[in-house]
């Protein structure tokens, strides 16, 4: 049975992107973007704080990291809390050392559970980050748009008292999204969000509710996802983002054009005893290349890059 003349005639069908979300736009062929004081590379490290209920419900899908065994798995809900008890810590001490800033992601249960935690993060002067209400309230295409907006309006009023000013960025529980995510973010008065992982700058975003911003925040390079994911060591993960670091160093160098190394960190993962070394290494690295590395907060990168996310979105509508 052959195709019909109509099978590949639909309405958004163009040169590039198929929608109207994001502009199509190759890396290479953009203006450059120039960080601060000339340096090359802007560092963005972010920590996620998280809490995974004991008996998940699992609607949509589990996160990483979701419990696995039969109800009540402790050995899994205990690990998870650690990062939240023990790992944090260690963490911002190392971060304190080597004098870097970072952002941090909160899930809004969190906060209601940890003030104490809370308040030393803002103590730290970080920016906080929504991170929805807990990893086993993810976004999904089934989920009714009213419980999914009283999530984001829940899990940001929860984090209000600690943020100082209005919180401008968002990072999904497990990057998830539904179709009407990106509009309920920006209705809630979101600037921009992490979970789009398909660029290394900034790029503008179209909602019905007016544009948004992507930061995008590696997967590749996330802690997670290399140790728990990949089953690399832990001087591995070290390794890989090191290697990233001077390749990005380079690459801005010989182009012109400036880069973003973006680093997701999980304190339960790299807070452990047996692996806070590795991530000192990282910091070590990352500070001793203070003389090329613009290390800061998120938003201040994205405000940094922004003119040529516009130019981006303009090259969308051009096409």
């Amino acid at each position: 049975m052959s195709l019909g003349p109509d099978y590949l005639q639909y309405p958004n069908r163009r040169h590039g992107m198929d929608h109207d979300r994001y502009a199509w736009s190759m890396l290479a062929d953009r203006s450059p973007v120039a960080w601060p004081d000339g340096k090359p590379l802007a560092l963005w490290l972010n920590l996620s704080l998280e809490h995974f209920p004991l008996n998940p419900a699992g609607e949509g899908f589990k996160a990483p990291g979701s419990m696995t065994m039969p109800y009540p798995d402790l050995r899994h809900y205990t690990l998870r809390d650690y990062g939240n008890r023990v790992g944090v810590f260690r963490v911002l001490d190392a971060l304190k050392q080597r004098n870097l800033t970072a952002s941090v992601a909160v899930n809004g249960e969190l906060a209601e559970r940890y003030p104490a935690l809370l308040r030393r993060v803002q103590a730290a002067g970080f920016e906080l980050l929504g991170h929805g209400w807990n990893m086993d309230c993810v976004h999904y295409g089934g989920l009714d748009e009213t419980r999914e907006r009283e999530w984001i309006q829940r899990s940001l009023a929860a984090l209000a008292p600690y943020a100082g000013a209005p919180i401008r960025g968002w990072l999904s529980p497990a990057r998830s999204q539904s179709h009407r995510t990106p509009e309920l973010l920006r209705e809630a008065g979101i600037e921009w969000c992490a979970d789009w992982v398909n660029d290394e700058l900034p790029y503008a975003f179209h909602t019905d509710h007016g544009p948004l911003s992507i930061l995008p925040l590696s997967l590749e390079l996330e802690d997670r996802f290399i140790v728990g994911d990949n089953l690399h060591s832990e001087s591995q993960y070290a390794d890989q983002v090191i290697d990233a670091c001077e390749f990005l160093l380079a690459e801005a160098r010989d182009t012109g054009h400036g880069r973003m190394l973006a680093l997701n960190i999980h304190p339960w993962v790299m807070g452990q005893p047996h692996r806070i070394k590795h991530l000192e290494r990282v910091f070590a690295h990352l500070a001793s290349r203070a003389d090329s590395i613009w290390n800061a907060p998120p938003s201040a990168i994205l405000a940094a890059a922004s003119p040529n996310a516009t130019e981006a979105a303009n090259a969308s509508h051009a096409s």
